[in-house]
């Protein structure tokens, strides 16, 4: 594998020296981009994009070529693929979001679920990080991901995206035997799914707890955290002999930072309802902290967007393990020279953060 041109990222989360605090943003191949659009059109919908390694490249490496000084590219996929390789039947309805055919209800439903296999099952996904990473030829990491179990589970239940997860979290409540049942299918089924994606050259990971904010103080602990204990546990740290680092997002899990931290994760994503001064000041130097500006900054001016960024990067101060993000995913609507205002913003202003270095 060539050597990496650019690894600020991979040093900041292991909090090393850096020149200035990297950037990348989530979901940052997507649909604010009119060449993501055009790629969506041509290969038909968004699961074809998905299944075609040429296409997940094409669309992997888009933002890089648009802003060349964004310091990751992250996979271009869906967190729903793991339920999809276990016969769910995934599918996307528009404007309505990712919906599926079965669903998961009952104890018998779990007990006939496979756990994929990764390379067989899930081979396409690992495809597009090979392809991407002969690529990328070093120029920046590749982040890996995928979603959390809870995350995975509320999908499963639901059939779908849901606003108050009631039909995931009666079965969580009414029957957690059932539950932990399918959320221990699920981790097996992610940790497996992680470290296919870093022999294939994911050199970072991450996993998206999108829906862990959603529980009650006890209820992530036992639903959520736990499982993902179980994976940070499982995965392969090391490889290409580098250090593979691991990034904990749960969303609306600021309460929860200190425990995130206590489970060998490298890094802890923010979102934007967190300070991110005081999250530094209670996680220390256990892990390096990922984001944190709202993505709807990005719909005000550059000027605007430029203030917002040299507040947070204030806020985190002097020295390495910051990687600048947003707090979520980039939205369809932004202008692409906001985000591009953005990134710029983030290297010029966060120089003067690391002279030391």
């Amino acid at each position: 594998m060539s050597e990496l041109k650019n690894d600020r990222f991979l040093r900041a989360l292991l909090k090393q020296p850096v020149d200035a605090t990297p950037v990348w943003m989530m979901r940052q191949a997507g649909r604010y981009l009119p060449e993501y659009r055009a790629s969506r059109a041509k290969a038909g919908d968004f699961m074809s994009l998905c299944r075609n390694a040429e296409f997940a490249c094409e669309v992997t490496m888009q933002p890089l070529d648009r802003y060349p000084s964004l310091d990751a590219a992250i996979l271009f996929s869906d967190i729903l693929t793991i339920p999809d390789a276990m016969g769910l039947g995934l599918y996307f309805e528009t404007g309505e979001g990712p919906k599926f055919k079965k669903t998961v209800r009952t104890a018998k439903d779990v007990e006939a679920l496979p756990v994929p296999d990764a390379q067989k099952d899930l081979g396409y996904v690992m495809n597009a990080v090979s392809t991407i990473r002969k690529e990328l030829n070093g120029r920046v990491p590749l982040i890996g991901f995928s979603g959390s179990p809870w995350t995975l589970a509320t999908y499963m239940v639901e059939g779908g995206s849901s606003k108050d997860f009631r039909l995931a979290k009666a079965l969580a409540f009414n029957d957690p035997v059932t539950m932990h049942a399918l959320l221990d299918k699920l981790t097996q089924s992610v940790i497996s799914y992680l470290n296919a994606q870093i022999k294939a050259g994911a050199q970072a990971v991450q996993i998206f707890d999108t829906w862990g904010g959603a529980l009650s103080h006890n209820a992530y602990r036992e639903f959520s955290l736990n499982y993902m204990q179980k994976i940070v546990n499982g995965l392969i740290r090391e490889n290409e002999g580098r250090q593979v680092p691991v990034i904990l997002f749960t969303k609306n899990g600021g309460q929860w930072l200190e425990s995130m931290a206590d489970t060998g994760a490298t890094a802890l994503g923010l979102d934007w309802t967190t300070d991110i001064a005081a999250a530094r000041a209670r996680v220390g130097d256990k892990v390096a902290l990922q984001g944190n500006m709202d993505p709807t900054m990005l719909y005000a001016s550059p000027k605007r967007i430029r203030e917002e960024v040299a507040t947070i990067l204030q806020g985190y101060g002097n020295g390495t393990g910051h990687i600048f993000n947003l707090g979520h995913g980039i939205t369809p609507e932004v202008d692409p020279a906001n985000a591009g205002a953005f990134i710029e913003s983030v290297h010029e202003l966060s120089a003067q953060y690391h002279q030391d270095s």
